[in-house]
């Protein structure tokens, strides 16, 4: 039953990240692309996750927060990027 379950899981989630992928390359501003980057972000995570609970193993956790942290650096990195325009702010004399 958990096997159906889990299966079941991993085709909506990957569904799901097909639709962001599709909102990436046709959103209508660059706010909802940001927004479907970091959705997509979140769904590879959960399918990551997903995987190690259907191979039983622990292996796949450190990948698990590592995404994770790259996944919010990134989408910090992004919004300020909209917001000022740079990432990173040099001192101009």
């Amino acid at each position: 039953m958990l096997d159906i379950f889990l299966n079941v899981s991993l085709i909506l989630i990957s569904a799901s990240t097909i639709g962001f992928v599709y909102r990436v390359v046709k959103g209508p501003s660059t706010a909802d692309r940001a927004m479907a980057l970091d959705a997509i972000g979140i769904n590879i995570i959960a399918i990551t996750a997903i995987i190690s609970i259907i191979f039983r193993t622990q292996a796949f956790f450190e990948v698990i927060l590592l995404l994770g942290i790259i996944a919010f650096v990134g989408t910090v990195a992004f919004s300020k990027f909209l917001e000022k325009g740079e990432v990173i702010e040099y001192e101009r004399d």
